[in-house]
């Protein structure tokens, strides 16, 4: 059956639309579609666009960040995965796959329906955070020439700790991800991210909590061993053909006890491995460090959001759509 566009819950200035894909394990699943679509004098139809892929336990809430890329005359689309966000359902277990290959079906069915919205002339590139930033890049070295461009926000390339603890800790996990791949592990989520982003906490953002809880989704042993065996492509080196920017918040902040000094700092992931990574994607790649950045630097306060939207909007006009 065709889905067709419905007021999103972000609002009138937001439309979403159902992708059906193929059943798995679990039974029904979909992705879904989000664009940015404020109210215009005239139809529209950009002939660039960009795609976004949210990170582990989340969805797409992003609002400036889809207002950033429509006021550079950008078509902003979101896609919620599989079994997240807007695409969860009663019977699938929250964010699960055992394979990041499986999420290309995902973007498959979004590029698909773009090309139908803006034609297929349309340029079109591919943004993600965290996870979502891992899955894209993954995704852009196997399928060369599809899209024009690679932006990442904090992308998950390896390991907190670097690639020995991934040395370390992958048999272990794979044994597991093998016997008992829906296992959940312990969760070591202390709430802290969440604390700086949102609103009753002191940030500035609110959000369904269903959709992006604290603690986290729990992490089960098949969906990690596929992101650690993404971790180890991405170790072996990557030929990206298109360009690259690579952002990152200057400084990690990780520790079991809270500090006020996590409001301007990633509270995830080790920014330094993630630099060092970044470099071997491929041959063309800007690595830009934002000052105050939290993990995901959309969410960062004012002044950060600021730099962060220049710093994209200038590497866009020296390197974006080639």
């Amino acid at each position: 059956m065709t889905q067709e566009w419905q007021q999103d819950v972000l609002g009138p200035d937001y439309r979403a639309l159902t992708l059906e894909l193929a059943d798995d394990d679990e039974g029904a699943v979909v992705a879904t579609l989000v664009r940015h679509a404020p109210p215009t004098p005239e139809p529209l139809r950009p002939s660039r666009a960009v795609l976004y892929l949210h990170g582990w336990s989340d969805y797409f809430f992003q609002t400036g960040l889809a207002e950033f890329w429509s006021g550079q005359g950008v078509a902003f689309y979101a896609l919620d995965l599989r079994k997240y966000g807007r695409s969860l359902r009663p019977h699938q277990t929250p964010g699960y796959v055992d394979d990041l290959a499986t999420y290309d079906e995902d973007i498959e069915a979004a590029l698909a329906q773009i090309k139908q919205d803006l034609g297929d002339p349309a340029r079109v590139m591919l943004m993600g955070h965290s996870t979502g930033g891992l899955t894209a890049t993954l995704w852009v070295d196997r399928h060369p020439g599809r899209v024009h461009g690679l932006v990442l926000n904090s992308p998950w390339l390896e390991l907190q700790g670097s690639s020995v603890v991934r040395h370390f800790s992958a048999p272990a996990v794979a044994r597991l991800a093998k016997l008992q791949p829906k296992a959940p592990l312990p969760n070591v989520d202390p709430g802290f991210y969440a604390r700086t982003v949102r609103k009753a906490d002191g940030g500035e953002w609110t959000y369904q909590d269903e959709w992006r809880p604290t603690p986290s989704f729990p992490v089960r042993a098949g969906w990690l061993a596929a992101v650690i065996a993404g971790h180890a492509r991405v170790a072996r080196g990557l030929d990206i053909t298109v360009p690259v920017l690579m952002m990152a918040s200057a400084r990690s902040l990780i520790s079991p006890w809270w500090n006020e000094d996590m409001r301007g700092a990633d509270t995830v992931l080790d920014v330094e491995s993630l630099v060092r990574r970044a470099v071997h994607l491929g041959p063309v790649v800007t690595v830009v460090r934002i000052t105050g950045g939290l993990h995901d630097l959309t969410l960062s306060p004012a002044p950060v959001r600021a730099r962060l939207y220049a710093e994209i909007a200038r590497w866009c006009a020296g390197y974006g759509w080639e």
